[in-house]
């Protein structure tokens, strides 16, 4: 069965050009103009992934708002910013609410669709069956069949790409992960600065959890490592 993709572009020729590109692929498009009619189409079927512009009509910031209710009430729904505006502030805002990656409009098409692929790719793999699928290390458990993680028996909520990274991390403990082996991880290929929101992100998620969560340890230059 083909996956469905959700697009929410506020202008109307750039929402059916997309929506055009994804049906050529073979996906399953849904588009909305704004946010009031994702959420009332989302309570009834989530879609398998969603594309979020920031600005959606008089929102300015419509789609990070979008972006924090889905992560609220699906955490494992894979989500694509998709946005015209590329400061370093924005692309961490909506990393920080939950995006598992974030693009802008001046991407080409080739590359939007190869990355879109490469989410859904991440997704099914923690679909399979594997041992290291259920992954114990001390107060870290990591179940990616379930896509989730509980830090000592409490939940912590990581999108997909965290949980990617994470697993990483914690697989080897001890062992230092590059920004680059971090991106082939979470198949991602983004800046290091985007490596950085993410391995922030996952800290904080780790921390509203555990004050003293300190597991996760930058080595200077190189990259990250999970320490014991």
């Amino acid at each position: 069965m083909s996956k469905t993709i959700a697009i929410v572009e506020d202008e109307a020729d750039i929402r059916a050009n997309y929506a055009e590109l994804f049906q050529r692929q073979g996906y399953r498009v849904r588009t909305y103009a704004n946010r009031r009619e994702v959420l009332e189409s989302f309570a009834t079927q989530l879609p398998d992934l969603a594309i979020l512009d920031i600005g959606l009509g008089d929102e300015i910031d419509g789609g990070f708002e979008l972006c924090r209710e889905l992560r609220s009430a699906a955490p494992a729904l894979p989500i694509i910013f998709l946005s015209a505006r590329d400061s370093d502030i924005d692309v961490v805002s909506g990393l920080r609410l939950g995006a598992d990656d974030y693009l802008t409009k001046d991407i080409s098409l080739p590359h939007l669709t190869a990355r879109v692929a490469a989410l859904f790719r991440r997704v099914a793999v923690m679909a399979q069956n594997s041992r290291e699928n259920q992954l114990l290390q001390g107060d870290l458990a990591l179940d990616m069949d379930r896509l989730s993680a509980h830090w000592k028996q409490q939940p912590v909520e990581l999108t997909v790409t965290e949980l990617w990274m994470l697993h990483a991390l914690a697989l080897h403990p001890g062992h230092v992960k590059s920004r680059d082996q971090l991106m082939e991880a979470a198949s991602i290929v983004v800046d290091s600065s985007t490596i950085t929101s993410h391995i922030r992100c996952i800290r904080r998620k780790f921390q509203d959890v555990d004050p003293a969560f300190d597991r996760i340890e930058a080595v200077y230059g190189i990259g990250y490592r999970w320490i014991e």
